[in-house]
């Protein structure tokens, strides 16, 4: 049986190795936040991190993350901590500053895009600590394998919360 580690957690799965990680994460690991929306990579609502990078899990067979960390929105908190060398007591109950932000800025609307966008802000924030608008811009519409998109339009919203996610994560370094 395949094993992945999904949030820092080390799990045996039953599926079998082609089985996309999507299906994996929501129907045997229970793991609800990568959504389905496409099933073919052109939305990004499905987005994950694989070794900090994004992937679309809808497409992703489970053999390819192998030996690999698979992080979901659920894990953000953990791996902000784990960044920052916090303990499990110092980091418990806080939200990643991604997710913080997201609430603060009020962005989601019907949800079904916004974790594939917290997981792509998260991404691009641990590269480029200070993006611009168009460097934002271009993270979710160019660098991935299709744009990730927003059938609510909230775009507006989405680039405000990464803006203050940004300052968010700069004063959490600084602490």
């Amino acid at each position: 049986m395949p094993r992945i580690t999904v949030n820092d957690v080390e799990r045996e799965v039953s599926a079998s190795p082609d089985t996309p990680l999507l299906y994996v994460l929501r129907n045997e690991l229970d793991v609800m936040t990568p959504k389905f929306g496409c099933g073919l990579a052109q939305c990004g609502a499905c987005s994950v991190l694989l070794d900090g990078e994004e992937v679309r899990a809808c497409i992703t067979p489970i053999e390819a993350v192998a030996g690999k960390a698979v992080t979901t929105v659920d894990g953000l908190p953990a791996r902000w901590a784990k960044q920052r060398g916090l303990s499990p007591q110092q980091a418990a109950g806080k939200l990643h500053p991604v997710q913080q932000a997201w609430i603060e800025e009020q962005v989601s609307q019907c949800g079904i895009c916004q974790f594939g966008m917290m997981i792509k802000i998260t991404e691009l924030l641990e590269q480029n600590a200070k993006p611009s608008d168009a460097d934002i811009k271009a993270a979710l519409t160019t660098s991935g394998p299709s744009p990730h998109l927003c059938r609510c339009g909230s775009y507006a919203a989405i680039l405000e919360g990464a803006q203050r996610a940004a300052k968010l994560m700069a004063q959490g370094a600084e602490a």
